[in-house]
């Protein structure tokens, strides 16, 4: 966790008005992280922090790739990753509520640790359902992989075998 400290914004001496900050998300940052979806990357991260006299505001645009895997074919891609997200962080000395989505900072605070941000936005924004034809080049699932897994799959020879008390049971409907 020692390398997340380079993801810290000391706010303190930072004078009203707009900052920008940019990083780059690599494979070592997501090591940090147990048991992490994104194994291998190539981001950047670029934060515009602007400080008020009541709250930061954050604006993420975070582009780039992730490695995935295909959930059809198991052949690696590069995942396109393009992240636009605001944060707040308000100063203040009272307990907010859980369910807000407004980061609290006490008046001892005098810098923002974004990593944990910046990781659940890249995680948040892959898709669910992995492909191959997510990449945006044309590229398309290993065929020969399609058909390996085609040949293992159930077939309709056990759906004809089938035990004929079930035949029965499909004329009730």
């Amino acid at each position: 966790m020692k390398s997340l400290r380079t993801y810290s914004i000391p706010f303190a001496g930072l004078k009203l008005g707009k900052h920008l900050f940019e990083y780059e998300i690599n494979d070592e940052f997501f090591g940090e992280f147990d048991y992490s979806l994104v194994k291998k990357a190539n981001l950047v991260c670029k934060v515009e922090l602007d400080k008020q006299e009541t709250m930061l505001i954050l604006n993420f645009d975070i582009t780039g790739t992730v490695t995935a895997t295909c959930d059809r074919c198991l052949a690696e891609y590069e995942q396109p990753v393009n992240v636009h997200e605001q944060q707040i962080a308000r100063f203040t000395e009272e307990e907010m509520g859980e369910d807000d989505d407004i980061i609290t900072l006490g008046k001892n605070d005098h810098e923002i640790n974004i990593a944990g941000l910046v990781y659940e936005y890249v995680n948040v924004s892959l898709p669910f359902i992995a492909n191959c034809s997510n990449q945006g080049d044309g590229k398309q699932c290993d065929e020969e992989m399609l058909k390996n897994l085609n040949k293992l799959s159930v077939n309709d020879e056990q759906e004809q075998n089938a035990d004929p008390r079930w035949e029965a049971l499909k004329k009730l409907k």
